[in-house]
């Protein structure tokens, strides 16, 4: 019997599995593959806050960037390479972003020599090695290399795959298809491409513009996107790495003129996302039995997420998008306390808001239909 059973080994996974391995749990974390085999094995793994005027994510990732920086300093020594972040305006648009974030940005903002035509911000972080920090996390729990097809609840304890048993399941399996079959939950894939390349030209900062560039490391330098690699992994056809490299350095050269290069190895692989952008943190909401309740009344505007019903003992950290070695720490932590300590989750990262909105979008016949089905 374990306490904590976690599907899905990226880096939520794995940050999830390091804090309640430190409340000395039992636990023990499952992917179909390896740890940070996916989208965060492919990840370039740079620790940021989100440069723009306002907005929930903005904070949010602000509160994580700080929280994560000391995080990975304390316990990954090791795997984090702390380096000087330059971030470069792409337009105009941006160089108006920019100024307004310098102007009220609470974090301590460095003056570096430049030569840039873009605005631009610049301030102390890092980098961390994703598949080492993640297997560094996971050290101490019990990895099974197996996809989990089959979650049954009865008597108090999940029964995965016939198999194993345990209290509590969180499911981290980022983009892949989700094992509770709920409507509302729809968590999209963001194809990544990150290249490791040999150069002659010498960088000594962490440079965001395009896309990522690390500082050099024995003429080494990685070039990742979340974002701006056109596949779609759902269709049929293969992807195309050469392409895939040939857009990552042309836009890597808009911010420095690379030289003499030579790609060494490509990272690909799915990071997930969700609409609105929010992570999704906490319980899922059971929709039937939910919708089944006469006293819930769907049609307002503010939702009391403490009337609906919840699969017992089962939660999710996923959506996380590019951000996921900022805010994974940060969102692990607070998913503990919740789980251990029965902090609230705040709302704005709930899974209900969406069975909310869900709901609410559906006709009286819509509903009726769905309950029988």
């Amino acid at each position: 019997m374990y306490d904590i059973a976690i599907i899905g080994a990226g880096i939520n996974g794995s940050s999830v599995a390091y804090e309640f391995l430190q409340e000395n749990k039992k636990v023990i974390i499952f992917d179909k593959n390896a740890i940070a085999s996916g989208g965060s094995g492919a990840a370039g793994a740079f620790i940021s806050p989100k440069f723009s005027k306002t907005g929930d994510l903005k904070d949010m990732l602000n509160e994580a960037f700080v929280y994560s920086m000391d995080y990975y300093k304390t316990n990954f020594p090791n795997e984090l390479s702390i380096s000087s972040l330059i971030h470069i305006a792409k337009d105009k648009s941006q160089n108006e972003t920019l100024r307004v974030y310098k102007k009220n940005t609470a974090l301590k903002l460095l003056n570096i020599a430049h030569s840039y035509q873009n605005e631009t911000v610049c301030l102390r972080t890092g980098i961390v090695d994703a598949v080492a920090v993640c297997q560094a996390m996971c050290k101490g729990a019990l990895f099974v290399k197996e996809e989990i097809k089959s979650l049954v609840y009865g008597d108090g304890v999940w029964v995965l795959n016939e198999s194993y048993c345990a209290k509590n399941i969180i499911l981290a399996n980022g983009a892949y298809k989700q094992l509770i079959d709920e409507p509302y939950i729809k968590v999209y894939g963001i194809w990544g491409h990150r290249i490791d390349i040999r150069s002659s030209t010498k960088n000594e900062y962490i440079l965001h513009q395009e896309v990522s560039i690390s500082p050099s490391k024995e003429c080494i330098l990685a070039i990742g996107a979340t974002h701006d690699v056109d596949y779609d992994p759902d269709t049929n056809k293969s992807y195309d790495i050469q392409k895939g490299r040939n857009e990552l350095l042309q836009k890597a050269k808009i911010s420095i003129d690379l030289q003499n290069v030579e790609v060494i190895k490509d990272y690909t692989g799915l990071r997930s996302g969700s609409v609105d952008y929010i992570p999704f943190l906490g319980s899922i909401v059971i929709s039937k039995k939910t919708m089944k309740n006469k006293s819930i009344y769907f049609e307002t505007k503010k939702a009391n997420y403490e009337v609906y019903d919840y699969y017992p003992n089962l939660y999710m950290i996923n959506g996380s998008g590019g951000y996921g070695f900022v805010l994974a720490p940060y969102l692990a932590n607070i998913l503990k306390e919740h789980i251990l300590n029965n902090k609230k989750i705040d709302n704005k990262m709930n899974p209900a808001r969406f069975f909310h909105k869900w709901v609410k979008n559906l006709s009286p016949r819509e509903r009726r239909k769905y309950i029988q089905k």
